[in-house]
């Protein structure tokens, strides 16, 4: 197997090796955080901080950014840059327990976690975060940097732009189009296009 680390030690670091350890694909050796001291994760060690990325990339080819996203992408962002720039290759990561089409196509970097469905046709872009048991159907185009929680479903054909968040059990109508740096947050049935920038909220 193959040896990464993950970048970001918190709860979706922990539901991230979860998966990659199903996958028996990837040994995990360990973890960066932003600062030290830091305790083990499932008994993986912290390895050192996002300064020493380009002298531990020297050891390590592979990496995840397991830092999650919900209000902002720019976090994850800066960490993708800095992670490519130090040399580490950015695999994608798919759960067993997920359904990919092989007609679907995904970015580096992307997480597809437990019970997933990417169906037909669908493009996921870099750096994303497919949750638990959310749908991204046919035709729908995800772009960079965007996190799909978990339990949402984004109906055929929607467009999502890069940097967006969708919460968790939300539906996005389908052809939708759904701008760059938006927010939509958890519950809610979307029926209109976004502009970017957008935070939508359910509706009381």
């Amino acid at each position: 197997m193959k040896k990464i680390i993950l970048i970001g030690a918190g709860g979706h670091a922990r539901a991230s090796i979860d998966v990659i350890e199903q996958c028996d694909k990837y040994n995990i050796v360990g973890l960066i955080v932003k600062k030290k001291p830091a305790p083990k994760v499932f008994g993986y060690p912290v390895l050192g901080t996002d300064k020493e990325l380009k002298k531990i990339s020297k050891k390590i080819k592979h990496a995840l950014i397991s830092l999650g996203q919900i209000k902002s992408s720019k976090i994850r962002i800066n960490l993708y840059k800095k992670v490519t720039e130090a040399g580490f290759e950015l695999p994608i990561i798919t759960s067993p327990h997920a359904y990919v089409s092989p007609r679907a196509k995904i970015g580096k970097g992307t997480i597809i976690m437990h019970g997933a469905v990417v169906n037909a046709n669908a493009i996921i872009g870099k750096n994303c975060i497919i949750n638990t048991h959310c749908i991204i159907e046919h035709d729908v185009i995800v772009e960079d940097h965007c996190h799909v929680s978990t339990g949402a479903i984004l109906n055929g054909k929607v467009s999502l732009g890069r940097g967006s968040f969708i919460g968790s059990g939300s539906v996005v109508k389908e052809k939708l189009k759904i701008g760059n740096n938006c927010v939509v947050s958890a519950n809610v049935f979307l029926r209109k296009n976004l502009s970017p920038g957008t935070t939508h909220k359910k509706q009381r």
